[in-house]
């Protein structure tokens, strides 16, 4: 198992475009003796040894050392020579383990916030200052210069964004329709007229029925990018009875058929936003995906927990237990970044048996609320488009996989926050980029 998952690292170290021929040309020994057996060797520090792993000794201390201006986890900057073997002692491999497993999640199962989520701002890339950094992509290329230093011929990464996904998670659909919003809209005093307008009129005219301009905007990074490349995904409650799960839309009503079917005329994924409730107890999860499928008459395969809640390992567990192949939480609800050191999607290791799943995780870059929030990172526009065309131009340098978040009631009209000028900003960016490259390359 653990030499399975050792190589499933070096693999997504060396990246997809990399043969696999040129992959055998790394190792990961201490033994002199088998050091001519390669071109690059990167020499174990240590972590996964018995006596160390899964003990706080295992726990990276700061400030952490560099190689090449990138921040290492384990072992030291020292690269020789020896014989024709590049050897080097920066351990990207467990750096790499480390951050894409969440190792140190586990390792800190009391550290959790009201939500029962690890806080992003304990993490240690935040704490070590890397949270806006893709350090394990870097390390990506980093290898790659090694291996061209014992004059392997090498693919370059192509400095383009791999994938766009752009998520919305349905917590809240509409305002004022169901019988409780009509209560809502009297108590703030909008009177009978309109409470009656807002229960029983037009459904596009509720505050929080934005999709059709939410599809818009996404219909244009589609044209510009191509269904290949950019996926819209729904991310639709299938059940939840905790407080945080309100409101408890019902699937079966008629508002929300109205949803999902344009949702799929406009090819939109349909995806599982498993509940606060599974959050707690992730044998839920099962149940809301059956439901879910039932009522879009279409199998489930994506979910992201609602406020990216989950008990690491049992969510994973479950997860893949009920047939989900793609999850989309990972991303701290504090902080936007880069959550697992990459923006590529990785599979699921579980840090207690160091278990390879067939699950992939998918990195949450961006998400509405966490820019915008005081609780949060608390940022005016300008900060938060600035901060977001910096992390999308970092996925762009590493050639990975871009994920954002914009939730419906965010980018209301009649809303005196930013997030509806900022996400079209954003989709304007992008289009703009993805145009010019294509220009570029004809």
């Amino acid at each position: 198992m653990r030499n399975r998952m050792l190589h499933y690292i070096i693999r997504f170290l060396a990246g997809d475009n990399l043969p696999s021929e040129l992959v055998e040309t790394i190792g990961y020994t201490s033994d002199p003796n088998q050091f001519d057996r390669y071109n690059v060797v990167i020499i174990p520090s240590g972590f996964f040894d018995e006596q160390t792993y899964g003990t706080p000794g295992s726990l990276p201390q700061l400030p952490l050392k560099e190689v090449h201006g990138i921040p290492l986890l384990f072992g030291s900057p020292k690269e020789e020579w020896v014989g024709d073997t590049w050897v080097v002692h920066a351990d990207i491999i467990a750096s790499t383990y480390f951050l894409i497993s969440r190792y140190e999640e586990i390792m800190r199962r009391d550290l959790r916030d009201e939500h029962g989520r690890f806080p992003g701002k304990a993490s240690l890339p935040y704490r070590a200052g890397f949270i806006d950094r893709p350090i394990v992509d870097e390390y990506r290329l980093l290898l790659h210069g090694w291996l061209r230093q014992t004059r392997l011929h090498v693919p370059e990464i192509k400095r383009k964004i791999k994938r766009i996904y752009l998520t919305h998670d349905v917590d809240a659909p509409t305002l004022y329709r169901s019988w409780k919003g009509f209560v809502r809209s009297l108590l703030n005093k909008r009177g009978l007229l309109k409470s009656i307008q807002g229960k029983f009129g037009k459904l596009d005219e509720d505050p929080f029925y934005t999709f059709p301009w939410i599809f818009y905007q996404n219909n244009r990074m589609l044209q510009s990018a191509g269904q290949k490349r950019c996926q819209p995904i729904l991310f639709i409650k299938g059940g939840g009875k905790a407080s945080q799960d309100k409101p408890h839309y019902d699937l079966r009503d008629k508002d929300i058929r109205t949803l999902i079917k344009n949702a799929l005329e406009h090819n939109i994924t349909i995806g599982l936003h498993s509940s606060y409730q599974a959050g707690a107890d992730p044998s839920l999860i099962q149940k809301e995906k059956r439901w879910l499928e039932r009522n879009i008459r279409k199998s489930v395969r994506f979910n992201r927990h609602h406020f990216l809640r989950g008990r690491e390992p049992e969510d994973m567990d479950q997860l893949e237990a009920a047939d989900l192949t793609d999850d989309f939480t990972m991303g701290y609800a504090d902080i936007a970044g880069f959550r697992l050191g990459t923006c590529y999607p990785v599979r699921w290791i579980n840090p207690i048996t160091r278990r390879l799943s067939p699950l992939i995780l998918h990195p949450l870059i961006a998400m509405d609320r966490t820019l915008e929030s005081p609780k949060y990172m608390g940022l005016d526009y300008e900060q938060a488009l600035a901060y977001c065309r910096d992390l999308i131009n970092k996925v762009r340098e590493v050639g990975g996989e871009l994920v954002l978040l914009w939730h419906n009631d965010a980018v209301r009209e009649d809303s005196s926050g930013y997030q509806r000028k900022l996400y079209a900003q954003i989709m304007s960016d992008l289009s703009q980029s993805i145009s010019s490259h294509l220009i570029k390359s004809t």
